[in-house]
C-alpha cells in the first residue's frame, strides 16, 4: 500500500510539475532562450532536435530538465548560445560563424525545401520561425530560390519585471541563397561550402497586460492560421439534430409504446411465464430478453474501459475549463491524460466486475485481467510501432527509455492494482441482477428479419447519426491535434460532447425497440454495436482529412497519424458503446415493468 500510494503521490507531482509562480525578472538579468525543435510544418509530428541541424551551438549542450508532458509532446529543450537580458536592446550582435560543407549545404538546403521551422522557448512562451525562405516563380522560365536566415530580430514584450510575450522576426533581413547564388539574392560564398555568419537583435517593448493574462497574448498570435470562426454553425448544426432526435424518441416512439401498453394490457390475466399466442411484437419475447448474451466477460470489459473513457474525457474537459493546460504549460494535457487513464484504472475495473457477477460470470480474475488489457494492449502494439518508426528517422517523438520505463511503472504501480481493487470492490458490492420477467430455459426462435434489421444496417444508421452531430467540431479537434491550431474553446467541447453521448443514447433506444418489435431478444451486443460503429465513421473521416485537408505526407507522420487515429475510434467506440447499452437496458427494463405482468 506505501508503494501504491508512493506511486499516485509521485504521478500528481508529475501533473503539476509547471504550476510554480511568475519568473521575476531585473534589469540586466539573464533571460535563457532555449532551442527546442524543428520539423517539416506540414507534418506536426515530425520533430527533430534543433542541434541535429548545422547550426550555432555551444560546445556542450546543457538539456534543460522536462516534464512528462513535455517529453510525450516531443519537446528537449536545450540551452542556446543567444545572451539575451532583461529589458536590454541588443543590434546585431554575432551569435556565431559557421564554415558549413557542402553536405551540410545540401541538408540545410533539403530543410528549406519541406518548409521546416523551429521552435525555441523563453520563459515558457514558443517562439516558432521559419529556418528559411523558398520562392518557385514561373513555368518558362522557371526559378527556383532557397535562401537561409542567419539573422533573427528577437522583439519581447514585458510588463513590470515579468515576460509576456516574444517573437521572432526577418521582416527586414536577405536570406543568404543556398542555390548557388543563382536568382535575387546576393552570393555569399564560394561553390561548394559556404562561410556564413549568425547574427542576432532583441527589442524590449513594455505592455500593458498583466501576467497572468499573457495567455491571450499568445492565443492573438498568427505565425500559425487561425480558423476557428464557424464554431457556432456546429453547435447549432449539433443541437438541431438532437431536438429531431429527441423528438423522435420522446414523442414517436412513445407514442407508439402508449399504443403497445393499451394493447398488452387489455386482456392480461397470466403471469410472465405464461406465452399468449396470440401476442406478437416485443411482449412475446419476455420470457427471453433478459436472457443472458454470449462472451459475458468481453462485454463487461467493454462496459468498463468505456465508463473508464467516459470519466477520463469529462475531467479532462473539466480541467481545461479550469484552465490547467494554459498556452505557456508545456505537454501538460499529456501529463493530465496519463494520470487520470491510472487513476480512472479502478472505474474500468468495478463497471466490469459488477455486471460481470450481476450477469453470473464466474471467471472475475479473466474478467480484471481482460478489463486492464483491452486498450491498454492496443495502446501498446500501436506506440511501438510509432515509436520505432520515429527511432528510425531520428524524431524528438521517439521516447527514450527512461520515459518508457516511467510510463510502464505508472501502469503497472498504479493502473493495474487500482483496476484490480476497483474489481473486487465491484465483485463483492454486486447485487442480483433486476430483471422484471424470468428468462425460461429454452431459448425461443428468432423469426427472419427483414433486412433493414440487420446488424450492418443497424451499425450504419447508429454510427452515422452520432458522427453527424460531431462532423464539424471534429474538424477542429483535428486541427489542432494534427495541425496548428490552438484550442481554447472548451466549453463549446463540453457542449459538443453532451450532444454526443445524446444522440447515441436516443439511437440506441430506438433502433433497440425496433430490433425487439420484430421479436429478436439478441439486443446486448447488437445495443453495443449499434452507436459503437460511430468508430468507424471517425477513421473514415480521419483518411478523408488526412488526404483532403492536410499537407501531411512522409513514413514518419502517416505511421503516427493512422495510428493514433485508430486508437481515437477505438476510444469512441468504448464510449458510445456503453452510452448506448445502459440506455436500452434502461429502456428494456422500462417497457417490460409497465406491461401488466405477474
Amino acid at each position: 500500500k506505501n508503494y501504491l500510494g508512493s506511486a499516485v503521490v509521485v504521478l500528481l507531482l508529475t501533473l503539476l510539475m509547471h504550476t510554480e509562480g511568475v519568473k521575476k525578472y531585473k534589469t540586466g538579468d539573464q533571460v535563457i532562450l532555449y532551442v527546442n525543435k524543428v520539423g517539416p510544418y506540414h507534418n506536426p509530428q515530425e520533430t527533430y532536435h534543433y542541434y541535429t541541424l548545422p547550426v550555432c551551438r555551444p560546445k556542450e549542450v546543457r538539456h534543460k530538465s522536462l516534464s512528462l508532458g513535455e517529453v510525450l509532446d516531443g519537446d528537449r529543450m536545450a540551452e542556446s548560445l543567444y545572451d539575451i537580458r532583461f529589458r536590454e536592446n541588443v543590434e546585431r550582435q554575432t551569435l556565431c560563424q559557421l564554415a558549413l560543407s557542402e553536405a551540410e549545404v545540401e541538408e540545410l538546403r533539403e530543410a528549406i525545401e519541406e518548409l521546416y521551422y523551429f521552435e525555441f522557448v523563453l520563459d515558457d512562451i514558443p517562439i516558432w520561425g521559419f529556418v528559411g525562405y523558398m520562392e518557385e516563380s514561373g513555368f518558362l522560365p522557371h526559378s527556383h530560390k532557397v535562401g537561409l536566415w542567419t539573422h533573427l530580430d528577437f522583439n519581447i514584450e514585458y510588463n513590470g519585471d515579468a515576460v509576456i510575450f516574444a517573437n521572432v522576426s526577418v521582416k527586414d533581413v536577405k536570406p543568404v541563397p543556398l542555390d548557388g547564388g543563382a536568382g535575387a539574392f546576393p552570393v555569399a560564398g564560394a561553390t561548394g561550402g559556404l562561410t556564413v555568419t549568425h547574427t542576432y537583435s532583441v527589442r524590449w517593448f513594455e505592455s500593458p497586460l498583466p501576467h497572468e493574462r499573457r495567455a491571450e497574448r499568445l492565443r492573438d498570435y498568427s505565425f500559425f492560421p487561425k480558423t476557428l470562426e464557424i464554431h457556432w454553425l456546429s453547435i447549432i448544426n449539433s443541437l438541431v439534430l438532437v431536438v429531431l432526435l429527441l423528438g423522435f424518441v420522446i414523442i414517436i416512439l412513445m407514442r407508439v409504446l402508449k399504443n403497445d401498453f393499451a394493447r398488452y394490457n387489455v386482456e392480461e390475466d397470466g403471469t410472465c411465464d405464461d406465452l399468449d399466442q396470440a401476442d406478437n411484437g416485443w411482449k412475446i419475447i419476455h420470457t427471453d430478453v433478459f436472457r443472458f448474451p454470449p462472451y459475458k466477460s468481453l462485454l463487461c470489459a467493454v462496459l468498463g474501459v468505456g465508463a473508464q473513457f467516459l470519466t477520463l474525457a469529462t475531467g479532462i474537459i473539466i480541467m481545461a475549463l479550469l484552465g490547467m493546460f494554459n498556452v505557456h504549460r508545456h505537454g501538460a494535457i499529456n501529463s493530465a491524460a496519463i494520470a487520470l487513464y491510472a487513476l480512472t484504472s479502478c472505474v474500468s475495473g468495478y463497471c466490469s466486475c459488477r455486471f460481470y457477477t450481476q450477469i453470473q460470470g464466474k471467471r472475475w480474475v479473466w474478467n480484471i485481467i481482460l478489463t486492464s488489457s483491452l486498450f491498454s494492449a492496443p495502446l501498446f502494439l500501436t506506440w511501438s510501432v510509432v515509436n520505432s518508426v520515429h527511432w528510425w528517422s531520428g524524431s524528438t517523438q521517439a521516447l527514450p527509455a527512461t520515459t518508457v520505463l516511467l510510463l510502464l511503472a505508472v501502469w503497472a504501480l498504479v493502473g493495474f492494482p487500482l483496476a484490480v481493487i476497483g474489481g473486487i470492490v465491484g465483485k463483492n458490492g454486486a447485487e442480483s441482477f433486476q430483471a422484471p420477467c424470468r428468462t425460461r430455459n429454452i431459448a425461443r426462435q428468432i423469426p427472419p428479419q427483414p433486412w433493414y434489421k440487420h446488424t450492418a444496417v443497424h451499425m450504419a444508421i447508429g454510427g452515422f447519426l452520432p458522427f453527424s452531430a460531431i462532423s464539424v467540431e471534429l474538424y477542429y479537434i483535428f486541427a489542432t491535434v494534427w495541425g496548428r491550431e490552438s484550442y481554447t474553446l472548451y466549453g463549446i467541447l463540453l457542449c459538443v460532447f453532451a450532444i454526443l453521448l445524446s444522440v447515441g443514447a436516443c439511437i440506441s433506444v430506438a433502433l433497440t425497440y425496433f430490433l425487439l418489435s420484430g421479436e429478436d431478444y439478441r439486443w446486448w451486443w447488437r445495443s453495443v454495436l449499434s452507436t459503437a460503429s460511430t468508430g468507424l465513421f471517425i477513421f473514415i473521416y480521419s483518411v478523408f482529412y488526412y488526404r483532403n485537408r492536410s499537407s501531411m505526407s512522409g513514413i514518419v507522420q502517416s505511421v503516427e497519424f493512422f495510428g493514433y487515429s485508430l486508437l481515437t475510434a477505438l476510444v469512441f467506440s468504448f464510449m458510445l458503446g456503453t452510452v448506448s447499452f445502459w440506455a436500452s437496458l434502461t429502456f428494456i427494463r422500462y417497457i417490460y415493468r409497465s406491461i401488466k405482468m405477474d
